[in-house]
């Protein structure tokens, strides 16, 4: 491979990396993107994408489980083959891999492989490879999953994010540390398989930061899956035994510990920004008290010709929100008025149901100033819900009380990973809840759920 000058270099494969990769190739420039070996990130590698492998799979053995005998269908002995479950994950992983390499061939970005730092000279050192010349350079390198002090990871007792998507057996109790999505997503999986699963979560409610009632209903639903609960409670070690682990635990409020035996324990408390090794300080690239890039709205840092987006900056860690950012910021480095808005980027829990949302809580919109009107509907109203099964939930529309501009909708319920789009369409052109209100819906549908909230909304 020519190591001759690019107009741009990306360092990081994931969403954020690729897709600027490629929309860098479409406006004509001269592209190399460079990463560890991971295309398409800790996202299709470990992260989003296996997760809903697994997720989908042991949905479906969690209905046979539980029996479709009301539906007409009467199934006979079953057998879990967790070895098949995690090579079909392996495989999808694998084709869409495949995908982002086709994707660069395709559009004729330069793949290298490598460790990558900055040379501190419009340079990015590749480690085995050279020096790649660029007049621009596109820090897209992701995230990696915090570690506790006092339960440092080891890969088979205490489990990231990564080993718990790929374990050989399936464990009688596991522990899960955090409340948040990953925590309930890879709780419910092995929940589904048969595993004993305590959530463990220092805030007082599952899902922080989610809308109260969301919250609230999301808790109740999957301790009726058969998931329990420990709130306001962290973990302050763990002693390994033989057989697994003994966890030590203590309430927020008092120094009094209480131990659970497990068999693992999955450390899901967040995220921190990956810039480690990729020589930031020499090169003038100011990182924030929180150890994130530093960047101005055009996703400038502070060393000249150096970007940065995704995960690595501030804001939420988004696979859609690094994937907007990558086509902006190449769309603004060809001199286009590209622009996101950060108020309407849906968030996704992968729960069953699911949880989806986009803008504001009620309470974070009376915090901000707003007066607000606030319209809910039952799932269990529905009846294209009573034909599938799935009644739990409901969808939830914030309102400005003054201009009934949309300022939130919140989602619990089958598909809500497909029904928040709308409202997100609705908020990207500053619309109110009688638009969504007064938009024609099919029938029978479950978006009517959406329409049905937007109208209580308008009331």
């Amino acid at each position: 491979m020519s190591l001759s000058a690019y107009d741009l270099v990306v360092i990081g494969a994931g969403p954020g990396g690729y897709v600027a990769a490629a929309r860098a190739a479409d406006l004509g420039m001269k592209v190399a993107c460079v990463d560890k070996g991971w295309l398409g990130g800790t996202c299709l590698q470990v992260g989003c994408i296996p997760s809903k492998a697994l997720l989908e799979a042991s949905h479906h053995w969690a209905q046979l489980q539980d029996g479709l005998d009301d539906q007409g269908i009467v199934v006979g002995d079953l057998q879990l083959d967790l070895a098949a479950m995690m090579a079909r994950k392996n495989k999808i992983v694998d084709t869409m891999t495949k995908g982002v390499g086709a994707l660069f061939k395709g559009k004729g970005v330069d793949y290298v492989e490598g460790m990558a730092s900055l040379t501190g000279s419009g340079g990015v050192a590749v480690e085995g490879v050279g020096e790649l010349q660029a007049k621009r350079v596109l820090l897209a390198t992701g995230s990696s999953p915090v570690e506790l002090p006092d339960l440092p990871f080891d890969g088979s007792r205490v489990l990231s994010s990564t080993e718990v998507l790929s374990l050989d057996a399936v464990p009688d109790k596991m522990v899960v540390i955090g409340a948040g999505a990953i925590g309930l997503e890879m709780g419910s999986v092995w929940s589904r398989l048969g595993t004993e699963v305590e959530i463990v979560e220092f805030m007082d409610v599952a899902l922080p930061g989610s809308d109260a009632d969301i919250s609230q209903q999301v808790q109740r639903t999957l301790k009726r899956q058969g998931m329990s609960f420990r709130l306001s409670t962290l973990a302050v070690g763990a002693e390994v035994q033989d057989t697994g682990l003994q966890l030590r635990l203590a309430k927020r409020d008092s120094d009094e510990i209480e131990t659970v035996d497990c068999d693992c324990v999955l450390v899901s408390v967040g995220r921190r920004p990956h810039t480690a090794g990729l020589g930031l300080e020499a090169a003038g690239v100011a990182l924030t008290e929180r150890g994130f890039v530093t960047v101005d709205n055009d996703y400038r840092t502070t060393a000249d010709g150096v970007y940065a987006i995704g995960d690595v900056t501030p804001g939420p860690m988004l696979a859609h929100k690094a994937e907007a950012e990558g086509v902006a910021v190449v769309e603004r480095m060809a001199g286009m008025g590209s622009s996101i808005n950060y108020d309407a980027i849906p968030s996704v829990v992968y729960t069953y149901p699911e949880v989806a949302s986009v803008g504001q809580s009620e309470a974070a919109a009376r915090e901000s100033g707003f007066e607000v009107r606030t319209g809910t509907h039952l799932f269990r109203a529905n009846a294209r819900a009573h034909s599938m099964n799935c009644i739990d939930g409901f969808v939830k529309v914030v309102a400005d009380a003054d201009s009934d501009r949309l300022l939130g909708v919140h989602i619990f319920g089958p598909q809500a990973s497909h029904l928040i789009a709308e409202a997100v369409v609705a908020m990207e052109f500053g619309g109110s809840a009688e638009d969504l209100a007064r938009t024609v819906h099919a029938h029978p549908s479950l978006s009517e759920v959406v329409r049905e909230a937007a109208a209580a909304a308008t009331a």
